[in-house]
């Protein structure tokens, strides 16, 4: 009953889009097609134990598996490091555009855990790319996301709101970061 009741509550979540703007800037699609094929660890085993039981305890509700938490996880500082963002950023962008699954798809057809429109797959010619596997949807919105933020000079209130489609509009990014703060934010 929970799982059905998750479900529907994603379902209504799953209106919000990612890059519906339909002009494409080209320097995204060659930072896209860059990102395809880089992977990157932690540095430092530590650092990484440390933020991988701290972060895991924080989705515990939303990914009940512990093994299943430490990939995504690791997958998430991955790709939020190779596009220069903070990996609690985005889980705090993963948290508010599908609530943690994979599998989400919003009214228009955005996918996966960041929420990605597919048409970004024919822009960069990876057609064959599937946007319901974890690092791929990861790797499109962590690059997507990247740029917009240094598209608006660092402003991260004003990249979200490209990210989410609504360029001039506070409600999305003041959800992102209300949730970031209050869910995943890290200090020290």
């Amino acid at each position: 009953m929970k799982l059905l009741i998750a479900f529907f509550a994603l379902l209504a979540l799953s209106t919000m889009t990612v890059g519906e703007n339909t002009d494409i800037d080209p320097g995204l699609i060659s930072e896209l097609r860059q990102a395809a094929n880089f992977n990157k660890s932690f540095d430092d085993p530590y650092v990484a134990q440390v933020w991988l039981v701290d972060m895991s305890s924080r989705i515990s509700p939303y990914i009940k598996d512990p093994k299943e938490r430490i990939t995504f996880l690791t997958v998430v500082h991955e790709e939020a490091t190779l596009a220069g963002l903070s990996p609690e950023l985005v889980l705090s962008v993963i948290h508010i555009e599908s609530l943690f699954n994979r599998y989400a798809i919003s009214r228009v057809g955005a996918r996966g855990l960041m929420q990605v429109m597919p048409f970004w797959k024919k822009e960069i010619g990876r057609e064959e790319d599937n946007l319901f596997d974890m690092r791929t949807n990861l790797r499109y919105g962590c690059t997507i996301l990247a740029h917009y933020i240094q598209k608006e000079d660092g402003n991260i209130q004003r990249g979200l709101a490209r990210y989410n489609g609504s360029t001039g509009k506070t409600w999305y990014p003041s959800k992102v970061l209300v949730t970031w703060e209050k869910r995943y934010f890290v200090t020290g």
